[in-house]
């Protein structure tokens, strides 16, 4: 069956290219092989393979391709790579890629320390995809935490008109009972003073009691 993915390319994705491209680089292989190894895993054609390493991957691992170069060198030294014909196969699959120091000293690093370095590189990638997925997250929750702010803003919001609402109720009702209050108490001495007593005073100088 004819790998024919349409899909869009994951960092997932990128991610394995990168290190099994860089894994034939580094044993002597050739890009080739390393984009049929891909393909198969991924579900996709060599060519697919070549064309986003070419067109996107690559330029975003120039040094670790150049650490590849440099181990590469060191196995063929040590004789851990023994067929010349794979080695120039590879060296001319690498030829497209830009001009990049390719001994331990250019690179500044410890002879011995190059997978170190590419296992580095990876898990600096990883680590940067970790990275990434946690700031998605914490934008969600930040997203959600904005929209929790705004809904209890809106209820303080309705919770304080409400309470004006109260206070002026019960202002009235103060209001109400003070004019009650003095209703009350002119209804009362309104009635004592009907039923205050009268006196006159009569011929013989007494004083005799007026009923209303």
């Amino acid at each position: 069956m004819v790998a024919s993915r349409q899909d869009a390319w994951t960092e997932d994705d990128d991610l394995v290219l990168a290190e099994v491209t860089l894994r034939h680089i580094r044993e002597g292989g050739t890009q080739l092989a390393a984009f049929e190894e891909v393909g198969q895993r991924l579900g996709r054609t060599a060519a697919a393979c070549g064309f986003r390493w070419n067109s996107c991957v690559r330029k975003r691992y120039d040094a670790a391709i150049s650490i590849a170069k440099s181990q590469r060198q060191q196995l063929k030294k040590m004789g851990r790579i023994t067929a010349p014909a794979v080695a120039s196969e590879a060296e001319a699959a690498d030829a497209p890629l830009k001009r990049q120091p390719s001994s331990p000293i250019e690179l500044g690093i410890q002879d011995g320390d190059e997978e170190q370095q590419i296992e580095a590189v990876i898990r600096l990638l990883m680590k940067q995809k970790d990275l990434a997925k946690r700031v998605k997250q914490l934008e969600r929750e930040l997203e959600g935490k904005e929209l929790e702010i705004k809904e209890l803003t809106e209820a303080n919001e309705r919770a304080r008109k409400e309470l004006d609402q109260v206070q002026g109720v019960n202002e009235d009702y103060r209001a109400l009972v003070q004019i009650m209050e003095r209703a009350r108490k002119l209804a009362f001495l309104q009635e004592e003073e009907q039923t205050k007593a009268i006196f006159k005073m009569d011929e013989n100088g007494n004083l005799e009691r007026v009923e209303k």
